[in-house]
């Protein structure tokens, strides 16, 4: 045979050896087992080439478990550099080179979703030949590769970012990666996450949702929820002298420290059991060789389909304790010790936040059988409850000085004429002061924010004489308490929108006032405990809002309704504008004069019918 007709043999043998391989089943592999196989880290990582699992060892069940049958959920709820991000893109890598499969991808943010793409998935694709010619070209006919899509034999991975819902309409995928979810917006829709869960409820046992982040605040951390929703592993390493498991915790790492120097240089971990001290060559050790030992993941609640994981900086095993002590020297320096939290310990932050002493203010109480002298006029605010109205009658005096005469709840439908004629019989009444001069409510705010709505402006609109104000309130720093009102409601009702957080500002910086006097805030002993544990039921935090640092009102017990009726109280003085002063001024000067009358009833009128139904705009108009 002449070298020619060799070559052509040879070239055939080669084609059809390698057209065998196209047919042949793929290895049956565990993502783990692919990506130590298959995926390269790119040049620029701390440790490039094929990814070694025995770097960081507790990467490998929680990748084995997207592609678990029996799994659907898996949480991680991970620090920095402890290759979180790195997990997902392996788990996204096996469903393209191995076991194809759709995807859908989410990032906080269309600039994430760039970011990330540009600075990782695209880098370990172009890392990986044969992962990358699974991916259709960019601008080829075979299939689509952009900046909104990417298909591949067997599937297509496809993005959105929680701040654009249309990007999540419309499309399903078994497998779903949402990263970063505490920076998710809620939309009017539902939360990010749970609409993604939903387009992957009909592929069965195929659908898995893998969601990492690092967490932020404590009550409104997506992923601290979702963890303590699952199963709650935790990593547990054996002490490398008493051999009892363990996890890494923050308290147990020690340095020399005086009370103006501290030394990182010294930092090492104390075991929780016998109290020697491992330097970092040892907790690398005990970490590599924890699932070895029978350490490794543990769970404390039963496996119900949903594996969720928690893991912090101390099991980096790039990160000397050195380091990490100095990164937290350096956040507490600056007065930033949340990053730390968040970031390297992977626990929500929580605010101590600005508070009021319910039991300071319930022994400030004092009698008031009837309305002190010192008031000068009455306002009150109504909250509106399904089943019930909560009122309460403040008086102010010179200076704003603040009396609260009484807090009344009276139960009812509010959809019935019945209630609203009780409320009638307070806000219309005349009250009488201690001396015996007569006083009335001047004016008066119904919130219209939540229940009942139609029935608040239909009952404001007939009352607009009487300086009865429906109200909204606006959440928000530096918004006026009281702004012009609107008509754009169905009952073309006069509607006032309420700063409600400037207001609450105001009332907290009062009810902090000690001294008698402009400001101060009395109340009536009549006034029961419950009252003022509704009336320091909310604290002011700090919270960080698309990137920005924000004051805002979070409610520490479930009913508020007595600090809403003393914002809606002062909103009313708010909304008319009178000069407190003047009025005092006028009062104690007049002899003639004893007498704070407001808006008084027209006589034979209709009784208050709340509207419902087609005959509500032409009932009221």
């Amino acid at each position: 045979m002449d070298k020619d007709n060799f070559d052509n043999l040879q070239g055939i043998k080669k084609a059809l050896k390698s057209a065998q391989k196209q047919f042949l089943p793929p290895p049956n592999l565990k993502p783990s087992e692919w990506a130590e196989r298959n995926v390269r880290i790119p040049i620029g990582n701390a440790v490039p080439g094929l990814i070694r699992f025995d770097n960081a060892p507790y990467q490998r069940e929680p990748l084995d478990m997207t592609d678990n049958p029996n799994c659907n959920r898996v949480t991680l709820m991970f620090a920095a550099q402890v290759g979180k991000t790195l997990l997902g893109l392996c788990a996204q890598a096996y469903r393209i080179g191995q076991n194809p499969t759709s995807q859908i991808m989410c990032q906080p943010s269309q600039g994430d979703l760039q970011t990330w793409l540009e600075t990782k998935f695209n880098p370990m694709v172009e890392a990986n030949p044969e992962l990358e010619s699974c991916i259709a070209k960019p601008r080829g006919r075979e299939g689509v590769n952009n900046q909104r899509m990417k298909s591949y034999y067997g599937g297509f991975m496809m993005f959105s970012w929680s701040g654009s819902p249309k990007t999540m309409r419309g499309r399903s995928a078994p497998f779903v990666v949402c990263d970063e979810t505490d920076g998710y917006d809620r939309t009017g829709e539902g939360h990010p996450v749970s609409l993604l869960q939903q387009r992957s409820a009909t592929f069965g046992q195929q659908r898995m949702l893998l969601e990492i982040s690092t967490p932020t605040f404590k009550g409104s951390s997506w992923i601290e929820d979702a963890f303590e929703a699952g199963d709650k592993r935790r990593f547990y390493v054996l002490c490398p002298h008493c051999k009892t498991p363990q996890t890494l915790k923050w308290a147990n790492v020690m340095w020399d420290k005086t009370d103006t120097e501290h030394d990182p240089s010294t930092a090492r971990y104390m075991c929780t059991d016998c109290g020697s001290l491992w330097d970092d060559g040892e907790r690398i050790a005990a970490i590599r060789n924890a699932e070895r030992h029978g350490a490794g993941w543990k769970a404390e609640k039963p496996f119900k389909g949903h594996a969720s994981y928690h893991l912090n900086e101390l099991y980096s095993v790039f990160r000397r304790l050195e380091d990490i002590v100095t990164s937290f020297l350096e956040k507490k320096a600056a007065n930033d010790l949340q990053t730390f939290v968040n970031v390297s310990l992977a626990e929500t932050w929580e605010e101590d936040g600005e508070q009021i002493d319910e039991h300071g203010l319930y022994e400030r109480r004092e009698p008031m059988d009837a309305i002190p002298d010192d008031v000068a006029t009455l306002f009150a605010g109504v909250d509106v409850q399904d089943n019930r109205l909560e009122l309460s009658i403040v008086g102010m005096g010179r200076g704003e000085e603040l009396y609260i005469y009484k807090h009344l709840t009276l139960y009812g439908d509010p959809s019935t004429p019945q209630l609203w004629t009780a409320l009638d019989s307070h806000l219309f009444a005349q009250y009488q002061t201690e001396s015996g001069r007569k006083i009335a409510i001047r004016a008066a705010a119904v919130d219209s924010g939540g229940h009942f709505t139609n029935s608040v402006y239909a009952y404001c609109k007939k009352n607009a004489g009487r300086k009865v104000f429906a109200i909204k309130g606006a959440g928000g720093e530096g918004k006026p308490i009281s702004s012009r009102p609107s008509k754009n409601n169905v009952a073309k009702c006069p509607l006032f929108s309420i700063g409600v957080d400037t207001a609450k500002d105001l009332i907290f910086a009062r009810l902090r006032i000690t001294d008698m006097g402009p400001g101060y805030v009395h109340f009536a002993e009549g006034l029961d405990e419950e009252y003022f544990r509704q009336l320091t039921a909310e604290k002011v935090v700090t919270r960080y809002q698309k990137g920005f640092k924000r004051r805002v009102y979070e409610k520490i017990r479930p009913r508020n309704e007595a600090l809403d009726c003393l914002v809606y109280a002062y909103a009313a003085y708010a909304i008319i504008g009178i000069n407190v002063n003047a009025l005092a001024d006028r009062l104690e000067h007049a002899d003639d004069e004893n007498v704070d009358t407001a808006p008084q009833p027209k006589p034979k009128q209709r009784p208050f019918v709340p509207p419902t139904g087609k005959n509500f705009i032409n009932s009221w108009r």
